[in-house]
């Protein structure tokens, strides 16, 4: 799979699980063929997939049960940032060998590296795998942000092979920045669940990394904005991002998109793994359901 085929919207993916909270299998089969029949790009594994909850040998797991569900058919973006620069190789290479079209990391949350260090820890992924590397700034959530000059760095060194997906705030003046740094050859995935898509995209992305819930209102919205269609766009994003806007926090994020795919029968239950898993109280839920008809009504009318 070709660096410029990663274009598009690329849901991430949520992990379903058994009661005894090891992954459900039939069910992440039936999230993938959904979310390729609604006619997304790719798929992605990220952190709204859980994976900071899973043992090191489960990552690999899901990522190989996620390329095999794939089959082929779309691009798939496996997790690989890890606490150590040693993981974060080993799960690259086997996400590779796995079928992954590219990864995509995190830099280290518990240790603040330099900018010399996180060159390091990111050239060390790139020299592991002949794939695409998409650079994660998870600042916005967790741990310090990547300078710019530290991702122009990448970009240069390592050329069409870097993506990148900054969540830093202010998001789109750093989005700017890093693609006036690059003279605009950074290419560059919204990542804040869309309710940035609008503004991100007129500032120059590629592509855009959504939870897997509401990928049918994503990709309805990426295709309005590429065919310029503003009233449809607005009539879109307008509840797409007051949805969205109820998700404060990643474990928020995990208990709505879980509740929606839920909602939507694509999910059995609502299992999430703990500790802190949050429980939506009636009062999300409902409002969850008003905007979820709203976003259903703009994207069918």
């Amino acid at each position: 799979m070709s660096a410029t085929a990663l274009t598009g919207v690329f849901p991430v993916l949520q992990t379903p699980w058994r009661d005894d909270e090891c992954l459900d299998q039939p069910t992440l089969q039936r999230e993938v063929d959904w979310v390729l029949e609604v006619g997304c790009h790719g798929v992605t594994l990220g952190m709204v997939s859980e994976v900071q909850r899973l043992a090191s040998e489960e990552r690999d797991a899901l990522t190989e049960a996620v390329c095999q569900a794939v089959a082929g058919r779309v691009p798939v973006i496996a997790s690989v940032g890890a606490e150590s620069g040693h993981t974060a190789r080993r799960h690259a290479r086997r996400a590779e060998q796995a079928g992954a079209a590219a990864v995509m990391a995190i830099p280290p949350v518990m240790t603040a590296l330099s900018p010399t260090d996180l060159f390091r820890y990111y050239g060390d992924i790139f020299e592991a795998i002949d794939i695409p590397v998409v650079v994660q700034d998870a600042s916005g959530y967790l741990g310090a942000e990547i300078p710019i000059s530290t991702q122009a760095e990448l970009l240069d060194r390592f050329g069409d092979r870097a993506y990148f997906k900054p969540e830093a705030a202010p998001i789109g003046p750093r989005l700017t920045a890093l693609l006036t740094a690059t003279d605009q050859r950074a290419r560059v995935f919204e990542g804040t669940g869309g309710i940035a898509l609008v503004d991100s995209y007129r500032r120059g992305v590629v592509g855009t990394m959504p939870a897997a819930d509401m990928c049918w209102a994503l990709l309805a919205l990426w295709n309005a904005l590429v065919a310029g269609d503003d009233a449809r766009v607005d009539a879109i994003n307008g509840p797409l991002a007051s949805m969205v806007s109820l998700q404060s926090s990643l474990d928020l994020f995990v208990a709505c998109e879980k509740y929606l795919l839920h909602k939507q029968g694509i999910f059995p239950t609502r299992a999430v793994r703990g500790p802190g898993a949050v429980e939506l109280d009636r009062f999300t839920t409902a409002e969850l359901d008003r905007l979820f008809d709203l976003i259903g009504q703009a994207v069918h009318r």
